[in-house]
């Protein structure tokens, strides 16, 4: 067992990967809706510690074929520090297949196409974006840190480098006033980068950034109903114009747990969305949501 420095935090679809953590917390730290870090320093980790980390993990699991670099904002290490991690990996799993790590805009926008390239090749093959929102407006409430053309810029890099893009969006994150420019914005958004995943969640606020995050809006904010949840989900899988996008809204925070790619699933994926609208029985426990 690796001694991890907590909390710890990965995507859904890396529930059996080796986790290796290459920073500790995350750089910005300052979305209003984000409170993952919000007990961690950001540090980006001696390559000692991660190479111990890295024979300790190849000791314990030698045949894993996924690895996720930790914690929030890996890609933030300078291209030459973090190529050596990527060889380590290499070297100590020899069957290893994927590396894969979380991206924030300006990790796109900092690094090249030729870095990220290099890092391609290397072995980090995909890169976990948070969109959230796709809506300016939205974007500046919750101190996102960039635009949606910041986005745009940057996973166009990440696309020139060869590199897949799993983005993630945050259902309710407009509440009931912006709902509908959220989704609509956030489907267009998606359509342009063209990733091989999105993925939503769903809006939860913890005490600890509760004034913060309701602070900024400068309003009350109107929480969305479960079904209006669904319906945000709706609207956003009929509007992503990518069909061979694979969709998922399968993290801890959503009600309605799906999965399909949009060219062959979308009215499957209404159709459950609509059947689950009118029958609270198809949601997920509130005790078995969470973060």
């Amino acid at each position: 067992m690796l001694d991890y420095h907590m909390p710890l935090f990965r995507p859904p679809s890396e529930g059996r990967s080796v986790i290796i953590q290459a920073t500790l917390g995350c750089s910005h730290n300052k979305c209003s809706f984000c409170a993952m870090y919000r007990t961690k320093r950001f540090t980006i980790r001696q390559l000692e510690a991660v190479f111990a980390d890295i024979d300790r993990a190849a000791e314990l699991v030698p045949g894993a074929r996924k690895v996720f670099l930790a914690d929030g904002d890996a890609l933030v290490i300078p291209t030459d520090r973090l190529l050596p991690i990527l060889e380590r990996l290499r070297e100590r799993f020899p069957h290893l297949e994927r590396v894969t790590s979380y991206a924030m805009p300006r990790n796109l926008l900092r690094k090249s196409v030729e870095e990220l390239r290099t890092l391609r090749e290397a072995g980090l093959n995909m890169l976990y974006y948070g969109v959230e929102s796709g809506d300016p407006h939205l974007l500046q409430i919750i101190n996102k840190g960039a635009t949606r053309e910041d986005m745009l810029v940057g996973t166009k890099k990440a696309h020139e480098a060869g590199m897949d893009l799993s983005v993630t969006v945050i259902l309710g994150l407009g509440g009931k006033k912006y709902s509908f420019q959220h989704i609509e914005n956030t489907a267009s958004l998606i359509s342009e980068m063209r990733p091989a995943f999105a993925s939503a969640l769903t809006l939860t606020v913890v005490p600890q950034i509760a004034e913060e995050f309701y602070g900024r809006y400068g309003e009350p904010f109107e929480e969305l109903s479960v079904p209006e949840v669904l319906d945000e989900t709706a609207l956003l899988v009929r509007n992503i114009d990518v069909p061979h996008t694979e969709f998922r809204s399968n993290h801890a925070s959503n009600h309605l747990p799906l999965k399909g790619v949009l060219s062959r699933d979308r009215e499957a994926l209404l159709q459950v969305l609509n059947n689950g609208r009118e029958r609270p029985e198809m949601w997920r426990p509130e005790w078995m949501r969470g973060l």
